[in-house]
């Protein structure tokens, strides 16, 4: 049978876990595993979340909500998201003792890569009986591979703060390429200039956070109402709209005949565009990813570094990292790097 993803929420409802500098943990745990389920679904990999809105849940039934959604067995991966407290800074992960330490490791690898630093991975033994875990959430769920993900500290004196606020979407896809490469699934990027419609949602909130119009987001989309579903994908960067890798519907175009083009399957096209039948009108503007499209050089100057770099352009630290082969997140001054 294949893995299946349990991603945990902490805290939520009455217990707010911890708080500082404008960060609640509950809501940003509740964020990150929303994140990390909606790109495990694009992925094919199926996953459930333990609560997905709000709700108190006591250790009790937070394991039970484990346990009752796969059983209780070694093909399930069990993510419990976390915010640490304490005046630290970086990302730590802890792993049950009856499992390795191979996918804990690979997510801080990818946690690094995003732009966090880490601290470490490690088993920690219930005081009482040391041959049982310390943590309820891996010690109840006795079958599972189960982790702790601490991605960072709310009350950092260091960067964990600005990270954990603006970049904890970029830290959620390091767990994400870490689970879809620990089971052996070809992992994509999802491109920045998407957003998946979560619960809750309107094209009023999605507009406004990413500081454009309703109009402007409808009409990047092309849609003709302001109905939304879960899990839909919008185009939230008018950036994406640049010349390379749009097209202008001429005169005897068909779907068919621009999909091939640009070495697409006419239902891809109609995907990136919103597109509800195969009816074009001249003069239209549709998005085609021209895969043509070179990469730029980039050379590492004194005080670099992956994140700033990928920050610039407007791009991931994971995909710089994957673009340039690179495994570490060290760089030296003359360094060429492609950027997407």
């Amino acid at each position: 049978m294949s893995k299946r993803v349990v991603i945990d929420a902490g805290h939520g409802g009455n217990d707010y876990g911890a708080v500082a500098n404008g960060i609640i943990e509950k809501d940003l745990t509740l964020k990150i595993s929303k994140y990390i389920k909606n790109r495990l679904d694009d992925l094919g990999i199926e996953s459930t979340l333990t609560r997905d809105s709000d709700i108190t849940l006591n250790p009790t039934d937070r394991v039970n909500k484990v346990l009752d959604i796969y059983g209780n067995d070694s093909d399930i991966i069990v993510i419990s998201n976390h915010i640490n407290a304490g005046g630290g800074d970086g990302a730590e992960v802890i792993y049950a003792l009856r499992n390795n330490d191979v996918l804990s490791k690979k997510i801080l690898m990818n946690l690094n890569n995003a732009g966090q630093n880490i601290r470490t991975n490690y088993q920690k033994r219930l005081p009482s009986d040391p041959s049982k875990d310390y943590y309820y959430i891996l010690r109840n769920t006795p079958n599972t591979e189960s982790l702790i993900i601490e991605y960072g500290f709310l009350d950092s004196k260091g960067d964990d703060v600005n990270l954990l606020k603006n970049n904890y979407e970029q830290l959620a896809e390091s767990v994400v390429k870490s689970i879809a490469e620990y089971i052996g699934i070809p992992y994509n990027v999802e491109p920045s200039y998407y957003y998946t419609v979560l619960k809750g949602d309107t094209l009023w909130s999605i507009a406004r956070k990413f500081n454009l119009s309703v109009d402007k987001l409808k009409s990047i989309n092309n849609l003709n109402s302001n109905l939304l579903s879960v899990g839909q994908r919008l185009i939230v960067s008018e950036n994406s709209l640049s010349e390379s890798n749009t097209y202008i519907v001429k005169k005897g175009d068909t779907l068919y005949s621009i999909a091939k083009k640009y070495n697409l399957s006419v239902d891809e096209l109609k995907s990136i565009n919103n597109l509800g039948n195969d009816t074009l009108s001249i003069g239209q503007k549709l998005i085609i990813k021209d895969n043509k499209i070179e990469n730029k050089v980039y050379t590492v100057k004194k005080g670099d570094s992956l994140y700033s770099i990928a920050r610039r352009f407007d791009t991931t630290v994971s995909t710089l990292a994957d673009l340039n082969n690179l495994s570490s997140s060290l760089l030296f001054v003359g360094q060429k790097l492609l950027i997407p």
